[in-house]
């Protein structure tokens, strides 16, 4: 007797977990009702951005009374953004200010009142509103010409992030070039033909994936340049020696003065001034620029 109800009992056991078997692979067959859930990645209800809010988004394949609820990392429901209201067929986006809740992680549950189904999406939600740290490990080189000859035409300004952020490079307060998100990594500012020779203002920003903004590095400058000549305005007498400096970053380049034309690769270019007093202009210029001085000639001495 006691061996036939011990062979009931498993017998009972095995027709139970045959049943649930039965019953989960029929589910596992049975679309879900919901296609192509989505959720915000992250979300900062004081960024004052596009990500303020927290969006749920997904297809019914049918018409059903949905609620829509989010939970924490516990598994309690802290906000009913859907009660038991009526959708058609479609899309379903509904949205969450994330009002009252502490930084953390979060989940979307949908429940459907027709098919007496609830599903937990996967995906979670974080809620953010700490702003990241950036901090710039360097900026080279300090003078660029953007001329297109592979040397010095860029700024490249290496980083590294608190956090996965883009990086928000600003030249004189306005933002020039922005990064895909990351914690570390290299932006370049090439300056671009529009921009005029001079000194400009690098600071670098950061905006994490809530839309957290961080604090700017301090001002760096940089100076753009093509070629450029010291001293800006030459005394000369007649007929004497002088020198002036060419800074670039050209090979060669050609220079003219007067009826004169020459062609230097020198970065302390020495000529001979004219034999008769007036004023010239010292022309240098290549590929990528040009520039000029004045060049006053005096009567020589007598």
């Amino acid at each position: 007797m006691p061996r036939l109800l011990s062979t009931l009992l498993v017998l009972g056991l095995l027709g139970g977990t045959a049943a649930a078997f039965a019953v989960t692979e029929r589910l596992k067959l049975v679309p879900s009702p919901i296609v192509a859930p989505r959720v915000t990645e992250a979300f900062s209800p004081v960024c004052g951005c596009e990500t303020s809010e927290a969006v749920v988004e997904f297809r019914l394949r049918e018409a059903d009374r949905v609620s829509v609820s989010i939970l924490d990392a516990d598994d309690d429901e802290v906000a009913m953004l859907v009660d038991d209201e009526p959708r058609g067929a479609g899309r379903v986006s509904v949205a969450w200010a994330g009002s009252g809740a502490p930084e953390g992680e979060y989940r979307a549950r949908v429940h459907l009142d027709d098919a007496r189904r609830t599903i937990v999406i996967p995906n979670r939600i974080r809620l953010d509103t700490t702003p990241p740290e950036v901090t710039v490990e360097s900026i080279v080189p300090r003078v660029f010409s953007p001329d297109r000859d592979s040397r010095s035409d860029v700024v490249h300004v290496t980083y590294r992030v608190s956090e996965r952020s883009s990086a928000l490079l600003y030249v004189d307060g306005e933002r020039a070039v922005e990064s895909p998100p990351r914690e570390r990594g290299k932006i370049d500012w090439r300056g671009g033909r529009e921009r005029r020779p001079g000194t400009y203002a690098l600071t670098l920003g950061a905006r994490d994936l809530a839309g957290n903004e961080a604090a700017h590095s301090p001002r760096t400058a940089v100076r753009l340049r093509y070629v450029e000549l010291t001293p800006g305005r030459i005394v000369v007498p007649a007929g004497v020696r002088f020198g002036v400096h060419v800074s670039t970053d050209a090979r060669r380049y050609t220079w003219r003065l007067g009826a004169r034309t020459g062609g230097s690769s020198a970065r302390s270019l020495v000529l001979r001034a004219p034999q008769l007093p007036g004023r010239y202009t010292l022309r240098i210029s290549y590929t990528g620029g040009r520039a000029a001085t004045a060049v006053f000639v005096r009567p020589a001495a007598p």
